[in-house]
């Protein structure tokens, strides 16, 4: 897959080009359905390509309102190379682009810059400055310079539509099972390890502290079973998520236990995956009974050589 990062002589070559336009957070099911689409009109010759944004688009546009992603944009720009497009126009979303009207993004990026033959589309496209275009707009004004528009419907799952908005929910609510049906894929939070305070270590179940990305959606507060990565293997893992009140935390913070795992490993990255919710976070009465709790935890999570 080649990457653009500006329109600017992009197209160098004269094959004709099936664009989709989204931002596409998690790339879930209902994205990959817009995908299949576009490929399936990428005829003998065509390039099949997609026009996304580095950055939320309502990061600069109501930046006090800009949601959590499911994906950093290195996991969306690999979650898309995976759907087998060709070309990838990642774009900032900047004062340029906000500031375009409907109809001049049609006929000057997509007919003019971008030449292209087909657009395919959610049902729910909107564009140009406030929002005021449609996949109808887009529809009636490309088909008087003889570009086709595709039209996707919504993908439910039971009586909702698959959205990224509803597995930010699912994930922030620590429901990971709807999350990951939801994407098609296990959710996956990924991150370098830190240095943390050690007393794990000293406790008999040493952890990793994870500092993952700020705009990351992270599950709510608690204890999860995860299988956690580094170096090409799968640990059973304990994942904690929160301030750890026991000890009076004010921080929030991730920390990953990988059983039969003892190395080092400070700024390597670990990635964590299948979360299943075990349990809340409270504070317990002392390090005895946050013991007690940590062995009953690691009976979820498949841990023999700690529980034995």
């Amino acid at each position: 897959m080649k990457v653009h990062h500006e329109l600017e002589g992009a197209r160098t070559n004269a094959r004709p080009l099936v664009l989709a336009i989204g931002f596409f957070d998690g790339v879930h099911r209902g994205h990959r359905e817009i995908l299949r689409g576009l490929l399936r009109h990428r005829g003998p010759g065509s390039v099949a390509g997609v026009l996304t944004f580095e950055t939320h688009p309502a990061a600069f546009l109501r930046p006090q309102n800009a949601p959590s992603l499911i994906t950093t944009l290195d996991e969306r720009v690999n979650l898309l190379a995976r759907t087998g497009i060709d070309e990838l126009y990642l774009l900032p979303f900047d004062e340029r682009i906000a500031g375009v009207e409907a109809r001049a993004f049609l006929e000057h990026v997509l007919v003019e810059q971008l030449r292209i033959t087909a657009l395919v589309v959610g049902e729910n496209f909107r564009f140009g400055s406030g929002a005021r275009g449609d996949a109808e707009l887009a529809r009636s004004f490309l088909a008087e310079r003889r570009v086709d528009v595709v039209v996707c419907p919504p993908l439910l799952e039971g009586s909702e539509r698959v959205s990224s908005t509803r597995i930010r929910s699912a994930i922030a609510q620590g429901d990971l099972a709807t999350a990951d049906a939801l994407l098609g894929e296990p959710y996956t939070l990924r991150g370098r390890v830190v240095l943390g305070e050690g007393r794990g270590h000293d406790l008999g179940f040493p952890t990793a502290n994870i500092a993952v990305p700020a705009e990351k959606t992270v599950p709510k507060d608690g204890v999860y079973a995860a299988l956690a990565r580094h170096g090409g293997r799968d640990y059973s893992s304990l994942v904690s998520i929160g301030d750890k009140p026991t000890f009076g935390g004010t921080a929030k913070a991730i920390e990953v236990w990988m059983l039969d795992f003892h190395e080092t490993i400070y700024g390597e990255e670990v990635s964590m995956r299948e979360f299943r919710f075990i349990r809340e976070q409270r504070r317990f009465s002392g390090v005895e009974e946050l013991l007690v709790q940590m062995r009953e935890d690691a009976t979820h999570a498949a841990f023999p050589s700690f529980v034995n």
